[in-house]
């Protein structure tokens, strides 16, 4: 059987045709249930380790972090009434590595609500409702703003 160019390329366009008939890609199909979703106001169910919660903060005091001195000072706060002057324990104006990193991961162990060192997406959303206090080295506690 002899094939010529115009036919090899009917034959080439009739296959995409088919191809293209049997579906959407999966990327698409994906954005469409992502923004069905989103619509419907849905949140996927996730769970988040201690370790991988530490992880994402010590990622995120270096992106802040934005001269790389080590320290997070008023500068490269998000914003001037920034809730994590809260963590700056000295009360130097200036959040180390230290103070973000134990004050966040207090932050995930009052989240975790059954103390099981994860944090569900129902724990984070009681949490966020109903904030618990931080406890003070005396004792005593800073109430959530």
């Amino acid at each position: 059987m002899r094939v010529t160019n115009g036919g090899l390329a009917a034959a080439t366009m009739l296959a995409a045709l088919a191809l293209g008939g049997c579906g959407k890609d999966p990327e698409h199909k994906m954005a469409q249930a992502d923004h069905q979703a989103a619509a419907a106001g849905f949140t996927p169910p996730s769970v988040t380790s201690r370790l991988d919660f530490g992880g994402m903060m010590e990622r995120r005091f270096h992106a802040l972090d934005r001269d790389g001195d080590g320290v997070i000072d008023r500068t490269e706060m998000p914003r001037n009434n920034s809730r994590l002057l809260e963590l700056d324990r000295n009360h130097d104006g200036k959040i180390t590595a230290t103070e973000f990193s134990e004050g966040m991961l207090a932050r995930f162990d009052r989240m975790d609500l059954n103390r099981d060192g994860t944090v569900t997406s129902e724990e984070r959303e009681t949490y966020r409702r109903n904030p618990q206090p931080a406890p003070t080295p005396t004792g005593s506690v800073i109430p959530v703003p």
